[in-house]
């Protein structure tokens, strides 16, 4: 059973709570980091602990607020996390394919649930490519 952590504040809460029924439905280990309820919150605190277990675990995870831009920028303050804010299948496909993107942010304000669980899909259904010219431009970001 693979392990995937989700997270987010209080305006991701309903999306966050979707995916973990649909991704525990499709036999994930879900792991909630966060946050509990509707009550306001700031998502840093989440977006940082996910990330924390993401590192530790070397599993995926997905992170929401309301549009997904300030999860995702506290996200990738944390060394080794590439976080990718994505609204269309298209480009969950090639942030796994090309970045090899470990964790997902997602917009609850701007995606509804219906397309975010087709993205949810692609971002961890699709491998990475492995080709060298991208492995080399993701230890340019490391570096």
């Amino acid at each position: 059973m693979q392990r995937i952590h989700l997270a987010s504040d209080h305006a991701g809460f309903d999306l966050k709570a979707t995916l973990a029924q649909h991704l525990t439905g499709l036999g994930y280990e879900v792991i909630d980091d966060g946050a509990y309820s509707k009550d306001s919150c700031d998502y840093p605190v989440f977006a940082h602990k996910l990330c924390e277990a993401v590192e530790r675990e070397n599993c995926p995870g997905i992170l929401i607020c309301g549009t997904g831009i300030g999860i995702s920028i506290a996200a990738n303050k944390v060394k080794g996390i590439r976080c990718a804010l994505c609204g269309d299948v298209f480009s969950a496909k090639a942030t796994r394919e090309h970045n090899d993107a470990n964790i997902l942010a997602l917009g609850a304000r701007v995606t509804g649930p219906g397309l975010a669980l087709e993205i949810v899909k692609a971002f961890l259904e699709t491998p990475f490519s492995n080709d060298e010219r991208h492995i080399r431009r993701i230890k340019q970001i490391e570096d």
